[in-house]
């Protein structure tokens, strides 16, 4: 009987620990209820951006991505940022998206413009610099570009110059 009591007291102590840590971790991830206010921008490109990803402007947090979606007309990418109603954004705003690091995540930063003029809730970013392939890029700065001009085809590589040789 005493060895069950202190198997029960320890799994129950297990079960609280796990509780715990799903408290912290749920916490942590932004997911709760989302306050503020929302504002949109298009992109060309969200690549690494996901819903709850941070909003920065300086570095510091002031909101979080609420949600993705497709423009039907024109194939951007809408992101809809949930902002703290405290940080008011001028009308000539910028937003980017921009990384941690070569290996951290995607964020999306604000660079606040000078205007009086404030956007409204609901209101949409009009100056935006979508996400950077950094693997393309490297790949290009690496092994060339690879890729034709559109409309146009890859002329044949010429051959080696033969200075100094005779033809025979």
């Amino acid at each position: 009987m005493q060895n069950s009591l202190v198997e029960t007291l320890v799994g129950a102590a297990v079960l609280a620990v796990a509780g715990g840590f799903l408290i912290f971790a749920y916490s942590g991830t932004g997911l709760g209820a989302a306050s503020g206010y929302e504002v949109s921008a298009k992109f060309g490109r969200v690549d690494g951006v996901s819903v709850g990803a941070d909003v920065r402007i300086s570095g510091i947090k002031i909101g979080a991505v609420s949600r993705l979606d497709l423009d039907p007309d024109d194939y951007s990418a809408v992101t809809y940022l949930s902002i703290r109603d405290d940080i008011r954004l001028p009308d000539d705003s910028s937003v980017r998206i921009t990384s941690e690091g070569i290996l951290g995540g995607q964020y999306i930063s604000i660079e606040p413009g000078g205007s009086p003029d404030m956007i409204a809730p609901g209101g949409e970013i009009e100056y935006t610099q979508g996400s950077i392939d950094l693997i393309g890029l490297l790949g290009r700065t690496m092994f060339g570009s690879g890729e034709a001009p559109t409309g146009a085809t890859a002329a044949p590589a010429s051959p080696a110059p033969t200075e100094g040789v005779l033809p025979q």
